[in-house]
């Protein structure tokens, strides 16, 4: 605990020193300022308008008649800056004190007008953005259909949507998806929302509640120049409402309906409240609170694909699901390769080994499909002066819910915490910030059902029992596939069944367990086996920027440093304190795991030609003890023709460390230990050096069997067929590398009436990291007959097996390029639309894992609608659709069938009483679908919701 606090006084020291520094020289003039601000058409007072002196932070907000004060330091000149949602900024220069200023502001239509910050990482005009950048303001998030702010994302150009939970989803762009993405950056207020030890961003289950978003910006593609290490695919950027311009007493309630169909289970309500409350003092102190709770049932994953089929393809009456005795369904767990058993009979006169496995079971009697979620923060605010805002936030999440990486886990009760200080200028800020996960009660369903299994039968003793019974139905004429069905009758005798106490007890002990060995497979593991998850991790994480633009007159420059600490507690599960020797690795306790990174970053831009031509360039440095320095430069140019035509062109080299888990994991998970890849992890096992392949171990062995039957020794099969048998040669891990370029065009038309946006990408990977399982022989080297014989199925003993984290051998150049169109045709009729395609180069050449792409070619969204089709009542209505694609991973690989769906909502507001009331729902018209192997089948959601905003303010 002493080491905590120590690091906690040195991670906010930094922002409190200049604290002293920026309140002692700062102007001592009180300057007030009051005025009026309306509408320059109807004359109507407007409220909530952003009035900020420009080059500052001071500011504040009309009130509910249009009126506002401003009472800071300032000195003569100044310029007010006047914005308003729906209405065209103006600024304003004050020269002195005297009357009321009486400000009109023009109504105007937003399109094209977008500033955001995400891609330069300072304000510029979305259509001057030298990269590609998507954003979603507080408008276009209320017009949304989508059940969530969060959900809306999906319907955002190259952006696809993962969902493996109603509390669990994660965007992706530009291909190489994963459920737990950990390549697509998620920030909220400048805090990376990665779990540490999950290797999941959580920003829907932890971030900001939908009073408190303002608004979100998405980068597609590579952003690693200027983020780092996790933003190699991209990132979201969520920024929160500051509590001097959005103040009072909001509420929100959303009641929903889900499985309406009742098939997975019956009709489910779904509810969601928030409340946020903030205030503030003279515009100089302010705070904010937000608590929401959402609680539903989650969307049942229930696939019975086979991935298995080919199995035992010599045996034409084993073939299909109901006769296939090796069946490896989708989300039926247990039944994996690790649990494959060979079972050697006679059958007509020869001697036949098949492929079978363990029966397993179904995803949804493991998981509980209750769901639940809360979210709280709490900030603090302070203005010491015009240019200086110190802040305290506080934030707190606690999740229920599903998640796939290399195998579903049942989140259960995790907890994660923030602790952010921040000093934040017009042009600069300081920040430091720790993250606290703890996974709770969560769970790994496979070894859950390994488990349950083990503690009826030992893998050989369930094999021994289905032989004999198999052997005995065929010598009694039995047809073969009945005769396998009666052998697994016999086998599973004894099983625990779902529903039963007897299930649930024995379930209950082993989630309760953070050991996932077996005493039937590992001497002195507990007796019947564990699963829980129990993962506690901090990270420390510290970041400076500065834009020296206004003290350097040849060209804008911006400068930015950051640090990080990952500090693990090592469970001797998943993490283990690699000090110890390879023995006792596994044991609970020991030295904290430590894993760090540094990174700073510079960029250059400059216009010419009168602002046509903006050149960019940045270089960002990163280390990470554990690899050599990476730099990754960034080059960028826009240009502007005819003052509507933007054309942009970049280039950036970016690299992606290894997520924690990918570093330093050490988990046994049936039988197949899973190993980070850092090079010290392999000493002692020799899995980079001395094993084969799995795969190459599968094929071999479906060789052997097939000359056995054909009359041939079992040792004799296997010394013919060692050609098969594939070395891996592994290196240790080094970190992804990615090249990428990309071409765009921006530009407002017909009277700032039509938005084209298009943009193409081309990217190289290299290095790209995945899993492989590997076999390595007990006794002797790879290459040796002695090393061949260990890999025979019957020498299952004499294998160690190895899931390691490595790199790909190959490169992969993967491309695409997207479309979006909006048109505001006629008053406030809009429809929008964009068309979006990604594709991979093949490879000729065989890697040692499957990379996984998993993006569909083509994915399109069309939306239509009127905000205020009648006074306060509005709609919209939002058609998706994407094609057929391949999925690959290690839990399940098959086809993701083509689907669309069609969100819709209306709202009506009373702005009297503050009000807006909403109806829709997603997938309308319940077209099920999954949008991952092995991922639930999502129907409709209807929903009705209101919200009430700025209660308790004058």
């Amino acid at each position: 605990m002493k080491t905590v606090y120590n690091r906690l006084r040195l991670l906010f020291a930094l922002p409190l020193l200049l604290v002293a520094l920026f309140a002692s020289g700062q102007e001592s003039n009180i300057v007030q300022i009051s005025g009026k601000v309306k509408d320059q058409t109807t004359g109507e007072a407007i409220p909530g308008v952003s009035i900020q002196v420009k080059g500052t932070i001071a500011g504040t907000t009309t009130d509910n008649s249009g009126n506002f004060v401003l009472k800071s330091r300032l000195k003569f000149p100044f310029t007010l800056v006047f914005s308003s949602l729906g209405f065209q900024s103006q600024e304003f220069e004050v020269t002195g004190t005297g009357s009321r200023l009486d400000i009109g502001l023009a109504t105007q239509t937003l399109l094209g007008k977008e500033v955001v910050v995400t891609a330069s990482r300072v304000e510029e005009e979305a259509l001057k953005s030298p990269v590609a950048i998507e954003k979603l303001d507080i408008r276009a998030i209320k017009e949304s259909p989508a059940p969530s702010f969060y959900d809306a994302l999906e319907n955002v150009k190259g952006v696809q949507m993962t969902t493996s939970s109603l509390t669990f989803k994660v965007p992706n762009t530009r291909g190489f998806n994963i459920p737990n993405n950990f390549r697509f950056m998620q920030l909220v207020d400048g805090v990376d929302m990665q779990a540490a030890t999950l290797g999941v961003p959580l920003g829907n289950a932890i971030g900001p509640t939908e009073l408190d978003i303002q608004s979100v910006e998405i980068t597609p593609g590579a952003a690693s120049a200027l983020y780092g290490m996790n933003a190699i695919n991209g990132m979201a950027n969520l920024q929160t409402k500051s509590p001097f311009l959005y103040k009072g007493l909001s509420v929100y309630q959303k009641i929903g309906v889900n499985h309406v169909d009742g098939i997975d289970y019956d009709p489910s309500v779904l509810t969601e409240t928030a409340i946020r409350y903030a205030h503030a003092w003279k515009d100089k102190v302010a705070f904010k609170v937000n608590v929401s709770y959402l609680r539903g049932t989650d969307w049942r994953a229930s696939t019975a694909k086979d991935q298995n089929a080919a199995a035992n393809s010599r045996f034409p009456a084993l073939n299909g699901a109901a006769n296939n005795p090796a069946y490896d369904a989708w989300n039926k767990y247990g039944d994996e390769n690790n649990n494959n058993v060979s079972v050697g009979v006679t059958l007509n006169g020869k001697n036949e080994t098949f492929n079978v496995r363990r029966t397993g079971y179904w995803e949804k009697d493991l998981v509980n499909p209750t769901v639940e979620n809360i979210k709280a923060d709490l900030g603090l605010y302070w203005r010491i002066t015009p240019k200086a805002e110190l802040s305290y936030t506080y934030r707190f999440g606690e999740m229920d819910g599903l998640f796939q990486r290399g195998n579903k886990i049942q989140l259960d009760g995790v907890k994660v915490q923030n602790h952010k200080l921040e000093l934040r200028g017009a042009d600069y800020f300081v920040r430091g910030y720790v993250m606290l996960e703890n996974t709770g009660n969560s769970y790994n369903l496979k070894p859950l059902t390994d488990n349950l299994d083990l503690t009826n039968k030992s893998n050989n003793a369930w094999r021994d029992a289905f032989k004999a019974k198999l052997q005995s139905e065929i010598n009694a004429g039995t047809e073969l596939a009945e005769a396998m069905r009666r052998a697994r009758s016999t086998a599973d005798q004894g099983r625990v069944q779902p529903g039963t106490p007897e299930f649930d007890a024995l379930k209950q002990t082993i989630i309760g367990i953070n050991n996932w060995d077996h005493a039937a497979a590992v001497a002195g593991a507990p007796a019947t086996g564990g699963a829980w998850l129990d993962q506690h991790s901090r990270v420390y994480h510290v970041d400076a920027q500065w834009d020296l633009s206004r003290h350097v007159k040849l060209f804008n420059l911006l400068v930015g440093t950051d640090g990080r600490l990952y500090e693990v507690i090592p469970d001797g599960n998943n993490f283990v304190d690699f000090t110890k020797p390879v023995k006792e690795r596994t044991t609970p306790g020991g030295k904290n795991v430590h894993y760090k990174k540094f990174g700073g970053f510079a960029q250059v831009s400059k216009t010419f030609f009168e602002d046509k031509l903006k050149l960019v360039g940045s270089i960002r440095v990163d280390y990470n003890p554990e690899f050599d320095p990476k730099i990754n430069p960034r080059l960028a140019a826009v240009y502007t023709l005819a003052q509507k035509h933007n054309f942009r062109a970049s280039w950036q080299n970016g690299f992606r460390f290894p997520a924690l888990f990918e570093a330093l994991s050490f988990v046994n998970n049936g039988n197949v230990r899973r190993v980070g890849g850092l090079s010290y992890i392999n000493d002692g096992l020799g899995y980079l050096e001395n094993s084969y392949t799995l795969a190459s171990v599968n094929n071999f062995n479906n060789a052997v069997n097939k000359d056995v039957a054909d009359g041939l020794s079992a040792n004799d099969a296997a010394l013919k067929n060692k050609a098969l048998l594939d070395i891996t040669a592994l290196s240790p891990t080094r970190p992804e590398r990615i090249n990428s370029f990309e071409v765009g065009y921006r530009s407002v038309l017909l009277g700032n009436k039509f938005v084209v946006d298009a943009d193409a990408y081309y990217n190289r990977y290299d290095g790209f990291l995945g899993q492989v399982e590997v076999a390595v022989p007990a006794t002797d080297k790879v290459g040796t007959d002695a090393s061949v014989l260990d890999m025979l199925a019957a020498n299952r003993s004499k294998q160690t097996r190895y899931r390691v984290y490595t790199n790909a051998k190959n490169t992969y150049d993967n491309y695409g390029a997207s479309l979006g169109l909006t048109y505001n045709f006629y008053k406030k009729w809009t429809v929008a639309g964009n068309l979006n395609y990604n594709d991979i180069v093949d490879n000729k050449e065989k890697d040692v894992f499957a990379t996984g792409f998993n993006t569909p070619d083509w994915v399109s969204n069309i939306s239509f609608g009127n905000r205020e089709l009648l006074k306060n009542f509005g709609f919209n209505v939002v058609w998706r659709w994407q094609n057929t694609f391949y999925w690959e991973s290690p839990l399940a690989n098959g086809d993701v069938p083509a689907f669309s769906t069609v969100d819709a909502q209306v709202n009506y507001r009373i702005p009297k009483a503050k009000t807006t009331i909403k109806v829709g729902g997603s997938n309308l018209f319940n077209h099920r679908y999954i949008q991952y192997a092995a991922g639930p089948t999502i129907g409709a959601l209807y929903y009705a919701s209101f919200t009430i905003e700025g209660l308790l303010t004058k």
